[in-house]
């Protein structure tokens, strides 16, 4: 298994729509059929504490089977799309990737 883990920092000036419309463009990555399972979110209102990042607007993880899965799913038409769309809209991104 590989937990392929994004964290999108949004730029400030981003509309409500845009934001809305980015989130959904996020969410699409779930119609990749080698995404088990895909998970999207903002940042937990768990106790602050030190060691915990809330600075992200937008997370997502998506679980795939393996290495060449996750290959797959970084060459896919969705994935290619959501780039090409919304990869103005991010002031950063930051991905760790757990097998």
């Amino acid at each position: 298994m590989l937990v392929h883990s994004v964290f999108f920092w949004l730029k400030p000036e981003l509309t409500d729509e845009q934001r809305a419309d980015f989130r959904k463009g996020v969410e699409s990555l779930g119609g990749i059929g080698d995404a088990a399972a895909v998970y999207v979110g903002t940042p937990a209102a768990t106790a602050d504490r030190p060691v915990i990042d809330t600075s992200y607007d937008v997370g997502l993880t998506v679980i795939l089977e393996d290495v060449a899965a996750h290959d797959r799913y970084q060459e896919h038409a969705l994935h290619l799309a959501f780039l090409e769309n919304f990869r103005t809209y991010w002031q950063r991104v930051q991905i760790y990737d757990v097998d």
